[in-house]
C-alpha cells in the first residue's frame, strides 16, 4: 500500500447506478453533472494506492422500482463499475450501514477514515454519513463527487437540485463530516 497522509482511507462510491441517467424518473433536473467523472477520478486514485474500495448498491425492494435488482437501472454505472476482487456492498434502505456487513468489514480493516462519494447527496450520501459520523468514522463528504435531483416542497414548491445538494451538505458539514472537494482530497490521499 502507498503511503498517504490519511491513515487507511477508504473510498465509499454510493449508488452510482445507471438508473439514476433517469432524469425525469428522479425530479426533473440534476445538478453536479460531472459527480460520477470525479468519482471515477478518486477510483482510480484508489486502486492505483491498493486502498480499500466498496462500492455500495442500491436493490430496492419494490419490484417496480428503476433500482430493483431485476431492472438494468440497478446495474453500475460504466465509469465506477468494480473491477474482480472489489467489495460490493448491497442494501435495500438508505443507510450503507443497515442491513449489510459494511461497518465489520470497515472496523476488521483498522478503517478509521471514510471518504464518502455517490448519489444522491440527500439520502443515501446524508444517511450513510451520519452513521459514518455517529460510529466515530472520520467521514469526508465529496461535494463534487455527490449529486441529487430537484425536489417538490410539501406545498408542491419546487426546489432546485443545488439548493437541496447545498442543503444537504451544510447539514452534515462539521457535524458528521468534513465536505471537501475532489482535489483537496487528492492532495491528503
Amino acid at each position: 500500500m502507498s503511503t498517504t497522509k490519511l491513515e487507511n482511507p477508504a473510498l465509499i462510491l454510493i449508488d452510482i447506478q445507471k438508473g439514476f441517467h433517469d432524469v425525469a424518473y428522479w425530479g426533473g433536473d440534476r445538478n453536479n453533472i460531472k459527480a460520477e467523472e470525479k468519482s471515477s477520478e478518486l477510483l482510480e486514485i484508489w486502486r492505483s494506492k491498493k486502498l480499500p474500495i466498496f462500492h455500495v448498491q442500491h436493490c430496492s425492494s419494490n419490484p417496480n422500482s428503476i433500482l430493483n435488482e431485476t431492472n438494468s437501472g440497478n446495474e453500475f454505472q460504466d465509469i465506477v463499475k468494480p473491477l474482480e476482487g472489489e467489495t460490493i456492498i448491497k442494501k435495500n434502505v438508505n443507510s450503507a450501514f443497515i442491513g449489510t456487513n459494511l461497518k465489520e468489514l470497515i472496523d476488521n480493516a483498522a478503517i478509521t477514515n471514510l471518504v464518502i462519494v455517490g448519489l444522491t447527496t440527500d439520502h443515501c450520501v446524508s444517511t450513510t454519513t451520519r452513521m459514518a459520523g455517529n460510529f466515530g468514522y472520520t467521514a469526508y463528504v465529496i461535494s463534487d463527487a455527490t449529486a441529487t435531483f430537484n425536489k417538490k416542497g410539501l406545498n408542491g414548491e419546487e426546489f432546485s437540485a443545488e439548493l437541496i445538494h447545498q442543503t444537504a451538505l451544510a447539514s452534515l458539514n462539521e457535524e458528521f463530516a468534513q465536505v471537501v472537494t475532489s482535489d483537496f482530497i487528492k492532495e491528503i490521499v
